[in-house]
């Protein structure tokens, strides 16, 4: 078996806490939990590392964890807040003849190579520069020696994927940081899962994310061991909230880990 360390780099939404401009009590609260990155996860095991989502405070998540190699990039979707980091993964692939492979949607990869054309031309392979090998998810594929399936949501207009990670035909591992609705492939392959890192956003109705309340309620529709909020606004502090959720169901905060 292997064990897994989840490192929550982020666990911020799209404008990060505090926000620009908001004197709000969460914005301008003194506890380090309130204190958010924009969301992102690292997985370790003896097999590698690998990198979920990359978004613009990538470079100094990695500085603040002392990550100095990646195995492998998944990203959910081309949202700026989870792929604007990606120019900053050039110091994994430091050598001409390095790459690094990202896996995502068709659609995603589509997105990615517009964004950053001069990344995916295949002309700019020098020393320093960052090499992508990009990897096309339509369907479960083997990482870390377990199986990940990926786990289709609705999230807005954009076509949008969380991930599972299997162990012995088990789910371990769902992370899902961004969905208004998860749909029944995905609602099938996260039932029972060990842990569960799901989107929180806020306590209000919001219409591309769930609320607190409805991801506490998937929670337990998933008869998941342990969840984790994450993609928190200024919304949620979490002294005063985390204590008003169900004992299985916790606030995630940047640089705490799990051990799986």
């Amino acid at each position: 078996m292997h064990e897994l360390e989840i490192t929550f780099l982020g666990t911020g939404t799209s404008v990060g806490v505090p926000s620009i401009g908001c004197h709000c009590e969460v914005c301008e609260s003194s506890d380090l939990k309130d204190k958010r990155l924009r969301s992102s996860i690292l997985i370790k095991s003896t097999e590698g590392s690998v990198l979920v989502d990359c978004g613009p405070d990538l470079r100094q998540q990695c500085l603040k964890e002392g990550i100095e190699s990646l195995d492998a990039v998944l990203i959910t979707h081309p949202h700026a807040d989870h792929i604007m980091g990606l120019d900053d993964l050039r110091r994994f692939t430091p050598r001409a003849d390095d790459i690094l492979p990202i896996y995502a949607q068709p659609s995603c990869i589509e997105a990615l190579t517009r964004n950053f054309f001069y990344i995916f031309n295949g002309e700019n392979r020098y020393p320093g520069y960052f090499k992508p090998e990009p990897v096309l998810v339509e369907g479960p594929f083997d990482l870390l020696g377990l199986e990940v399936r990926p786990v289709p949501v609705e999230h807005g207009k954009v076509e949008c994927i969380g991930y599972v990670f299997y162990q012995d035909n088990a789910p371990l591992l769902g992370y899902v940081p961004d969905c208004k609705r998860i749909y029944d492939e995905g609602m099938s392959n996260l039932k029972n899962v060990d842990c569960l890192i799901i989107d929180g956003l806020r306590h209000t109705s919001h219409p591309t994310h769930i609320t607190v309340a409805e991801a506490v309620k998937l929670s337990q529709e998933l008869n998941a061991k342990q969840t984790w909020l994450t993609h928190i606004s200024h919304e949620i502090m979490h002294e005063r909230d985390e204590s008003k959720l169900p004992e299985s169901v916790r606030i995630a905060y940047d640089g705490m880990r799990l051990s799986l």
